[in-house]
């Protein structure tokens, strides 16, 4: 894609993926002293970026949000990494078989795979990580993407606790230090591209005698391209290279520092100083209104990049009046995703009516374009008519008034300000909002204690199952109340074999159904604004909007 483009077509994910040079910005921190550009002299082989709140958690067993993501993927390595083209690729693993029935993969280990502090990685670091996360003791808001695990054979009853069910059943064995032998339910198409998402990297097994290990730079032993030296709680995060990672010698930055401003302009004046060398999305943010002289200022700087990412609003379906199905359609109804798009986001988003973005595979094309998002229609005078019915149906005289959540961002603050006026308009809803930190609003969603909550969700892979199962019973992402049986058994469905057509008529069925159920309130597809200096180069973002500095230098930096 031509980032010079300030508008964009989304396509199939490999070319969405975005080989721009992207001076990227995932969610933490900002600038530090002196700069790339600064007037020091020499440049220097720094990336700084902001992540614009401080990271929930470290612990790879725990990460469920792109802040602390964008973190951790500096800072440990799976089994397989992503290339800037999206490809899976050799990392931990320096090579791997598949069965011919496609149940079984064995991953062959590199010999000079090292953590932080010298000890080997081993294919054992890997199982242990592995059964950690599933350990039924966990909370599923602890280990939200447990069931990413699902699928190796046993899994899932070990991690729900079914009688008789214990860790070694769980079929991922070390067969030596260097051969990790992983069996599953059912073939898995995708399965290697889950080997670079964060539930499937190893943990060093020190974390056992400390239980706070990952709050502390000093006691985060690593495995990636990076190691952290410095974390300042709130303010920023230091990075410098692993001298002990494998691949040593293709990391070229000397340093990779994270600000944490939540505000945008000054974001944005840290970005015009030399302070950062990216700005934006998706974990920062450049005040909308300064878009349109930023494109003429900043031509070559200034990016628009779709993502297969999507914005929604969720309602907690246990507390009334969210119970009822036609008082959470109606809402859905009465709100205009094209003022949202158009006067608020700015940035080349597409109105969702729907779960699964654009950009996503699908049987032979694109998922979105081989099923519509054509589940409903907004249309006021119904939303009236249902909002009433349901009401009705509660035995209430009126709506009571709705408190909607969101994390602390300007973005996020209009648009609820939008939100609660078309309600208040269309349906005489009175609304109130609040803006919560960062980590108080996801652990307030991972407990249900919130009426209206914002959600987003980024592809943790490039297939719609990777939205489709957010709302299954069992997963720990799924913060609405919703449980469906039948849900799950589409889910189920599309899990247990490998035929795509019957795959995605599986997955389709199961949008339908959740987005029928108005569980979630979709507002709009993704799109990332961001800056970036042009000597950044090799930082790419991909598809889903991630950020990627493993392989980034600095053009022109002094050695």
């Amino acid at each position: 894609m031509n980032k010079k483009k300030y508008g964009f077509t989304f396509v199939s994910v490999l070319l969405a993926l975005a080989l721009v040079a992207v001076g990227c910005t995932p969610k933490n921190e900002s600038g530090n002293s002196g700069g790339n550009n600064g007037a020091a002299g020499a440049k220097k082989s720094e990336f700084r970026m902001n992540l614009a709140s401080q990271p929930p958690t470290l612990d790879p067993a725990q990460v469920q949000d792109q802040v602390s993501a964008t973190v951790l993927n500096g800072i440990y390595e799976g089994l397989l990494r992503k290339d800037e083209h999206g490809n899976d690729v050799a990392g931990i693993a320096k090579e791997w078989k598949i069965s011919d029935d496609g149940l079984t993969y064995t991953f062959t280990l590199r010999d000079d795979a090292k953590w932080s502090n010298g000890d080997p990685v081993t294919a054992g670091d890997f199982e242990f990580a592995w059964k950690r996360a599933l350990d039924p003791n966990l909370k599923p808001e602890v280990a939200a993407y447990a069931y990413q695990l699902y699928y190796i054979k046993n899994a899932e009853k070990y991690n729900m606790g079914e009688a008789g069910a214990t860790a070694d059943d769980v079929a991922v064995k070390a067969v030596d230090e260097h051969t990790l032998e992983v069996t599953l339910n059912a073939p898995t198409p995708y399965f290697l591209s889950l080997m670079s998402f964060s539930i499937f990297f190893p943990v060093h097994q020190s974390v056992k005698d400390n239980e706070a290990w990952a709050t502390d730079a000093s006691t985060i032993i690593t495995n990636g391209s990076f190691k952290m030296t410095e974390w300042k709680k709130n303010t920023s995060i230091t990075l410098v290279p692993n001298e002990n990672y494998y691949a040593k010698d293709e990391v070229k930055l000397s340093k990779v520092y994270f600000t944490m401003v939540n505000d945008s302009g000054t974001e944005l004046s840290m970005y015009k100083t030399n302070e950062l060398d990216y700005a934006g999305m998706p974990t920062g943010l450049i005040p909308t209104e300064q878009y349109e002289s930023l494109k003429k200022s900043n031509a070559d700087e200034f990016h628009v990049q779709g993502t297969a990412s999507i914005y929604y609003y969720m309602f907690n379906t246990t507390q009334e009046p969210f119970t009822n199905e036609k008082i959470r359609q109606a809402l859905s109804m009465a709100v205009s995703r094209q003022d949202i798009t158009e006067k608020i986001a700015l940035g080349g988003e597409q109105p969702a009516y729907g779960l699964v973005p654009p950009g996503i595979k699908g049987e032979k094309d694109e998922y979105r374009k081989e099923v519509k998002d054509d589940y409903f229609k907004e249309d006021i005078e119904e939303a009236k008519k249902l909002l009433a019915e349901g009401l009705k149906e509660l035995g209430l005289d009126k709506m009571p008034a709705i408190k909607v959540a969101y994390n602390t961002n300007e973005r996020h603050q209009k648009i609820a300000e939008a939100i609660a006026n078309m309600w208040k308009v269309n349906l005489g809803v009175e609304t109130s909002i609040e803006n919560q930190e960062w980590g108080v609003f996801i652990d307030n969603r991972n407990r249900l204690n919130f009426s209206v909550a914002r959600g987003g969700n980024g592809a943790d892979y490039n297939d719609p199952m990777t939205f489709i199962d957010l709302f299954t019973s069992n997963s720990g992402n799924n913060n609405t109340g919703f449980k469906s049986p039948e849900y799950d058994a589409l889910v189920k469905k599309a899990y247990s074999t490998d035929d795509q057509s019957v795959r995605m008529e599986a997955m389709a069925s199961a949008e339908k159904l959740l987005i029928d159920s108005r569980a979630i309130m979709p507002l709009y597809y993704y799109s990332s604004v961001f800056m970036v200096k042009p000597g950044v180069k090799g930082v790419f973002m991909d598809y889903k909007g991630d950020v990627d500095y493993n392989r980034g230098y600095i053009e022109g930096a002094a050695e």
